[in-house]
Order: structure tokens, then sequence, then C-alpha cells
């Protein structure tokens, strides 16, 4: 049975909110089996504050979980009353990261079969402790995994991306043609086996406006990129570009590709949130655990207020399951 974790992310941010949300709004408990890891305290604290008929329950593996319900496995026991939304502090740094080690554990133990998580605060993280730069390289680090890539997915558009967060004035030095066939190899491996796309169709973004425009406004295009995407087709990758970018994310929305290759973050993330800001999901490529996200930050400019969106979580839910299935599938295909 594939039970999912969704990890409750900063305690003082809109995790909470959302993750009580997603079983308030549940319409078939059992079709997904879950558990919460974070703070019971704190996830009761948000149920009065929002006035819902649930109750915390401490989690048993295997139980099946009643409407009305939500398991949570207790990793911290912050006070309520001294938490402030939108007011992190060390002690929630802590927990956050915890809920996250806590997660990994039970993957890799085979207790669950994929983490969820809420929004952490990334300068949180590392004033706890944890030189990392975002949930992405943590989980990366976790699992020793040394070829990662986070995908933007969602029913009309799915991005990945070459650089994730640097400045864009450091992008076009990490830009290389081996970086950015790896990227194209990882992510033709994601679709195939984690959407269970026979031939996914791959678009790549160049860097440059109008892809260039035969080096006028920049050489990347011809010096790495489209190496990278002819490396990439010789290897019986259906890969094509690179593309100008004010037109390839059309096309693929269109559905005349799987998946748009850029090459830094605002690149994919513009188009894709334009697109899919509620409902979108990040993936974690190439980790050996079944990983999504949230697509959205800690929102502490909204935290307690009671506004907060939980349609990414519930997408990211669904699709950590379908990820887990379609991988369980592909082992026993292999075997």
């Amino acid at each position: 049975m594939t039970t999912i974790a969704i990890t409750m992310g900063c305690p003082a941010g809109i995790g909470p909110e959302i993750i009580i949300r997603y079983y308030a709004d549940r319409k078939d408990p059992d079709t997904i089996p879950s558990v919460v890891i974070g703070d019971i305290g704190i996830l009761r604290k948000c149920i009065d504050e929002l006035h819902l008929n649930l109750q915390c329950v401490n989690w048993e593996p295997g139980s099946p979980v009643p409407d009305g319900v939500v398991p949570v496995l207790q990793h911290s026991s912050l006070d309520p009353q001294k938490l402030i939304w939108g007011q992190p502090d060390i002690h929630t740094a802590r927990a956050m990261a915890g809920y996250i080690e806590s997660a990994v554990n039970l993957v890799q133990e085979g207790t669950i079969q994929g983490i969820v998580t809420c929004p952490i605060s990334k300068d949180a993280l590392q004033k706890a402790g944890y030189a990392f730069p975002g949930h992405t390289e943590m989980l990366a680090s976790l699992t020793g995994s040394a070829k990662y890539a986070m995908m933007l997915a969602g029913n009309r558009l799915k991005v990945t991306l070459v650089t994730i967060h640097c400045s864009l004035k450091e992008v076009p030095g990490l830009l290389s043609t081996e970086a950015i066939y790896e990227l194209i190899s990882t992510t033709h491996s994601a679709l195939t086996v984690d959407f269970g796309i026979k031939k996914p169709r791959i678009a790549v973004a160049g860097l440059n406006p109008h892809g260039g425009e035969n080096r006028l406004f920049g050489t990347e295009e011809d010096q790495c990129i489209a190496p990278a995407v002819h490396l990439a087709q010789e290897n019986g990758i259906d890969a094509a570009g690179p593309f100008p970018p004010d037109t390839v994310f059309f096309q693929a929305a269109s559905g005349k590709y799987d998946v748009v290759v850029c090459m830094y973050h605002d690149q994919g993330l513009i188009p894709f949130k334009l697109l899919h800001f509620n409902d979108g999901v990040n993936v974690t490529l190439g980790l050996p655990i079944v990983r999504t996200s949230v697509d959205h930050g800690t929102a502490y400019d909204i935290a307690g207020k009671g506004i907060a969106s939980h349609e990414s979580l519930a997408e990211a839910v669904k699709l950590a399951a379908i990820i887990s299935t379609n991988r369980a599938h592909a082992s026993k295909t292999i075997l």
C-alpha cells in the first residue's frame, strides 16, 4: 500500500493551514493514505482558529484514516501559545528541518513510499545550522544524490531548470553542454518512468532573446545548448531546440511538447506560474525517493489569516502517489 508523508514545513507559515484544509476537503480519505510529520499542538491551534471539525491523532502505520481525522507523526512539541503566525524563530526552524529528516528516514526504511513537502524558510533553515539553499539540496544530501533536478509540473505545462537558485549574472557561466545534456537525460528518464510517458517530447529553450539571433544577441545557443540537444538526439531522446524563449512555452502549453528544459529559474517559473499559480507541483527528479512539493513559499504575510489555498498540496499528494505507483510498476517490469 502506498503511504505518503506530508511534512509540515515552517510551523509559522501557511503549512499547517493548507494541511488542515487538505484533510478537511478530502472527499475519499482512504484513496491516498497519508501521514503528517509535524506538530499536533500547532495543527490543533490551526484547526481551532479555522473553526473546522477535525481531530488530530497519533499515526499508526497501516491503520485506516476515518473522515475528519488528521494522522500525525509527532516530531516537535512547540508551544502553540508562543507561536506567532508569520514570525519564525530558531525553534520553528529546527522543527521544520527535523520533519524533513524524519520523512527521509521513513522512506528509506520502507514505512512510507513518498514525501510531499510543505514550504520552508530558506533563511531560517540556514540560521538553524543547515547549509543548504533549499529543500531540494537538503534532500539530495540526505539521500546521497549527486545528480538531481527541479521540475515544476502542471497539466498544461512542465518545466525543468538547468540553473536554479543563483543570480542572473551567474547563469551564462554555469551553462555547459554537459550540464544541459544531463538535465535533458534526467528529464527524459523521469517523464518515462515517473510520469509514464512512453515517448517524451522535450523542448529546450535558448538563453538569449530570439535564441541569440545568429549570435547577434549571444553565443550560448551555439556554444553549449545546441550541442547538448544534438547529443541527446544521438542517444535516442526526442529533444528539439534551442527555441526562442518567447515562443517555446506557448508551443508546449498547446500540447506540442511534454516539457520545456529551461536555462534559469525565472525563465521557466514565470510562464509556469502564469498557468499553474494555484495547482502547480514541484517535483525533485533524480532522487532515489519520491518527493513532490507545493509550488509556493511560506507566505508569512498571510499566515494565520485563514485565506491560504491548499490546491497545490492536494495536487502534490496525488502526483506523489502516481509517481510511487509508476516506479513500483517499472521496477516489477525490469525484474
